[in-house]
C-alpha cells in the first residue's frame, strides 16, 4: 500500500497515453501546438511494465488520459494489457469522444469499464469555435456508442468559458432530464500555454449552478452531498441523470485526493497543479531494477503535497494540460 505523509492511501493512477490530440481547445493549447516525438513517449511494453509495478504497490484504479488517448496506436491492446493486470479492479478513460463510434465496442471488450467524454456545448458553431477543429455530431455519436457498448455510467465533462459558452450550461444540464448520464461542470484551471486566458475567463461552479437553478429550480442534493470522486452531485427535479460540479479552483478537494499521474513521457506527478515531478522512464530504460523503481515511486508518493497553491498564486507552468493528462 502506498501512503503519503498525511496518511492518504494513494491508489488511483491516471496514465497519459499520449500528449497528442486531434482537437485544439482554446483553454488547453495553442492551435500550432508542437507535440513530443513518439520515441520520447512510453512504449506499449513500458506502460504495461509500470502498470504492473504500480499494481504491486496497491494501485487498483486506472484512468487513461491524453492528450487524446484514443489516437494512441494500439490503444485497444494497451487497455487489454492494463485490464488483465492482477490487482487492477477498474479501468476507465477520459476522451473527447471523436473516435468512440468506432472504438467503444472494442475498448469495452478489451476491459474498459467507463468513459468520461468532454463536450462543452451542444451547439455546432460554438463547439467548432471552442475546439477549433471539432464537430459536435461526432462527439454525440461517440456518446451513444459508449452507452451502447456498456461503458456506463456515461459521464460528460464540460468547461464553461466566459465569452464562449456561458449560455450552454442549461442545455447540457437539461440532458439529465432525458438520459441517465452524469453531466459534470469543471472549473477551468490555470496552466502554461493559455494561462492568462484561463485566469480571466473562468466561470465558477457556483455561477454555473446558479444559472441552472434559475432555469430549472433548486437542485436536489445526491448522496447527502458526499463527493463522487471529485464531483459534488445534484439532480434536476424529476431528472434521471446527475449533475456534478467540480470546483477544483474555488472549493478544492485536496484532502481526499488519492491520485497520482503518470505522464505520456513517463514522469510521475503527484499533484496536477504542482510542478514537482519524478522521471520513471529514464531509469527504466537505463536498466533500473523493479525494486529500485518501486522505492522511487514510494518516496515520491510519500512526498505528495497536501494540495495545490492557486490561492497563493502558485500556477504550474512547466507543462501545458495535454502534457500532464487530465
Amino acid at each position: 500500500m502506498a501512503k503519503d505523509r498525511f496518511g492518504r492511501n494513494i491508489h488511483y493512477l491516471r496514465i497519459s497515453l499520449t500528449d497528442h490530440c486531434n482537437l485544439r481547445c482554446v483553454y488547453c493549447m495553442p492551435e500550432d501546438m508542437t507535440f513530443r516525438p513518439n520515441p520520447e513517449l512510453m512504449q506499449e511494453e513500458e506502460i504495461i511494465t509500470l502498470t504492473h509495478l504500480f499494481a504491486t504497490l496497491g494501485f487498483d484504479k486506472i484512468r487513461l488520459t491524453g492528450g487524446e488517448p484514443t489516437i494512441r496506436k494500439n490503444v485497444v491492446e494497451i487497455v487489454r494489457g492494463i485490464a488483465s493486470t492482477e490487482g487492477i479492479r477498474s479501468v476507465s478513460m477520459t476522451t473527447n469522444g471523436l473516435l468512440l463510434s468506432k472504438l467503444a465496442e472494442p475498448l469495452a471488450q478489451a476491459g474498459l469499464e467507463r468513459v468520461n467524454i468532454s463536450i462543452d456545448t451542444l451547439d455546432p458553431e460554438k463547439f467548432k469555435r471552442l475546439t477549433r477543429w471539432g464537430k459536435v455530431d461526432e462527439v454525440w455519436d461517440g456518446i451513444l456508442a459508449a452507452e451502447a457498448a456498456g461503458l456506463t455510467p456515461v459521464k460528460l465533462n464540460a468547461v464553461i468559458v466566459t465569452g464562449y459558452n456561458e449560455s450552454d450550461a442549461v442545455p447540457l444540464a437539461g440532458l439529465t432530464a432525458k438520459y441517465p448520464w452524469q453531466v459534470r461542470f469543471i472549473e477551468m484551471m490555470p496552466f502554461a500555454g493559455a494561462t492568462e486566458f484561463q485566469l480571466t475567463q473562468m466561470v465558477t461552479a457556483a455561477q454555473v449552478q446558479k444559472q441552472i437553478e434559475a432555469e430549472f429550480g433548486p437542485l436536489e442534493v445526491v448522496n447527502n452531498g458526499k463527493l463522487d470522486g471529485e464531483a459534488r452531485l445534484f439532480r434536476l427535479p424529476n431528472g434521471i441523470g446527475d449533475i456534478g460540479f467540480i470546483s477544483s479552483v474555488t472549493v478544492p478537494f485536496c484532502a481526499s485526493c488519492t491520485r497520482a499521474r503518470l505522464t505520456a513521457d513517463g514522469i510521475l506527478r503527484m499533484c496536477l497543479l504542482r510542478e514537482k515531478e519524478i522521471d520513471l522512464l529514464t531509469p527504466l530504460r537505463a536498466g533500473a531494477t523493479l525494486e529500485e523503481l518501486r522505492d522511487l515511486i514510494l518516496a515520491t508518493v510519500w512526498d505528495k503535497p497536501w494540495g495545490h497553491g492557486l490561492s497563493e498564486g502558485t500556477i504550474p507552468l512547466n507543462r501545458v494540460m495535454s502534457e500532464i493528462g487530465g
